[in-house]
């Protein structure tokens, strides 16, 4: 096993103050039965909810295994030992922040926003047929 150099040791501590101080901590977590929510309150004042099943490791979990949630000494990062589960607060920022609809139609607009060979091949193709059909209005 190799073992670390004191400089990669000091480059990955680097590292780890760039993410800390770009992200607010978790200042406290909590399973909230009544809404059935995981609810995480961050060193900024911010709020974040969401349901557990919306989360890769705790969507079989049941209320009793989210109740005892501990935050990282990082306070990027929140376990669940009944069920040895981590969460990373900036991964779920990334992921969670914004509705599916907005999510899914800025992933529609890298995909739609890609130019390849083939597409342009395809979309000649289709105009040489005369393009998308008209539509026929419904008789009355």
């Amino acid at each position: 096993m190799a073992s670390l150099t004191d400089a990669e040791i000091a480059a990955a501590n680097a590292r780890g103050a760039e993410k800390k101080a770009a992200v607010p901590v978790v200042v406290s977590v909590k399973y909230d039965r009544r809404v059935g929510r995981v609810v995480i309150a961050l060193a900024s004042g911010l709020e974040l909810a969401f349901p557990p099943r919306a989360a890769q490791g705790l969507e079989h979990a049941h209320p009793a295994d989210l109740a005892d949630a501990e935050i990282s000494p990082s306070g990027l990062g929140i376990h669940f030992p009944r069920i040895d589960a981590d969460l990373y607060l900036p991964a779920l920022l990334e992921g969670f922040l914004g509705s599916k609809r907005w999510m899914a139609a800025q992933m529609g607009k890298r995909g739609g926003a890609s130019a390849s060979a083939a597409k342009a091949a395809a979309a000649r193709q289709n105009g040489k047929l005369g393009g998308r059909p008209k539509k026929i209005p419904a008789a009355t």
